[in-house]
């Protein structure tokens, strides 16, 4: 088994990240252990730690002392021991796991499609977050597509079900579907799904950011934060991707009662207090939990897992041909890259995928 370790995040200062040396993991009865194998980080991993605390992502992993926490990201892993039937060494899991060398888990409702974590820590906490899929029963998995799966997968989860609460809402009355942070993946992944839906989409971005969001192809036009007052004065739903509080105070300026819906999606502009303050009745977070929990009991989960599929084998070749994947080596490498993100360096179309 390789030598355990966990990089943990100062939690009122994300940049304090450190690599720590940890025990390896041995399995109770019960139990299996997974080495983390292939992840990826994106702004979606910095919107965790910003959200930490009040949307409970500190508690999946906890860190060793109560001022540090460990940031979840999304990737595959492998198992390497196992007391737990219907769980074997060697197999292959796509799922939610610490930035560190290892997990144990407590594997539960065990079958052919793989298994949830049934720790005592995370039995209230969303389930989705919990569940460890099998590559090999996995109807969304490729294996040449694996790079893919690590940067897109979670946050195409977040676009396909946002996109289908728009659909299940009618929009909200919207004639116009305004996306900030238009540049990031979860924006564009819905803006995709979403071009065929009879509404006018648009893509709200920063100045240099402008070039590129149009180069997608998803938006029906584009607009930099500085020019929202060009926005057309129709019934419009802001997709609130970016989380900046400037943007919405701005977009609510510029459209009055012409903007009937703002859905906070995300904190890509770092912005922790906007979320907790929402300060207008057309305001809401969105959460996708709550409609994978909607869909699943409307389809069962064969059923939202495959209208899942559908819509990934549709995005995945428009999704590489949008990405440059760099590939780094490492915890160090997983510390460095980080660092980077969390910085907002990353340009919009690199995607980062360590090997660990």
């Amino acid at each position: 088994m390789s030598q355990n370790w966990v990089l943990t995040v100062g939690k009122k200062d994300l940049a304090d990240a450190a690599i720590e040396a940890a025990a390896s993991l041995e399995p109770a009865p019960g139990q299996a252990v997974v080495s983390v194998d292939r992840v990826g980080l994106t702004a979606n991993n910095v919107t965790y730690g910003l959200l930490g605390k009040a949307f409970r992502y500190w508690d999946f992993f906890p860190a060793p002392s109560p001022d540090r926490g460990i940031v979840p990201v999304w990737g595959f892993g492998d198992v390497v021991a196992s007391t737990t039937e219907g769980v074997a060494v060697g197999q292959r899991l796509y799922g939610y796991y610490p930035m560190a060398g290892q997990l144990l888990v407590t594997p539960g409702r065990v079958d052919g499609s793989g298994f949830r974590d049934i720790a005592e820590h995370r039995s209230a906490l969303p389930s989705p977050y919990n569940a460890y899929a099998l590559t090999t029963s996995d109807p969304s998995y490729s294996l040449e597509d694996e790079d893919l799966h690590v940067l897109y997968r979670p946050l195409f989860f977040t676009s396909f079900m946002l996109g289908d609460q728009l659909v299940d809402q009618d929009f909200w009355g919207a004639e116009s579907l305004a996306f900030s942070s238009a540049s990031s993946k979860t924006s564009y992944g819905a803006a995709f799904l979403l071009r065929a839906s009879g509404r006018h989409v648009v893509g709200l971005t920063s100045s240099g950011n402008v070039e590129f969001t149009r180069s997608l192809g998803v938006y029906d036009d584009v607009y930099e934060y500085g020019d929202l007052d060009a926005l057309p004065k129709v019934p419009t739903a802001h997709l609130d991707v970016a989380g900046s509080s400037d943007v919405r105070a701005a977009l609510r300026a510029s459209l009055g009662d012409a903007l009937v819906r703002e859905s906070i999606v995300g904190v890509a502009h770092q912005e922790k207090a906007s979320v907790g303050t929402l300060g207008d009745p057309r305001t809401v977070v969105f959460f996708a939990p709550d409609q994978m929990r909607k869909r699943t009991a409307d389809w069962g989960r064969a059923g939202l897992d495959q209208r899942f599929a559908e819509a990934w084998r549709s995005f995945a070749p428009f999704a590489r041909d949008q990405v440059e994947v760099v590939v780094s080596s490492g915890p160090e490498a997983l510390r460095e890259v980080w660092l980077e993100v969390l910085a907002n360096k990353t340009p919009p179309r690199v995607g980062n995928v360590i090997q660990l």
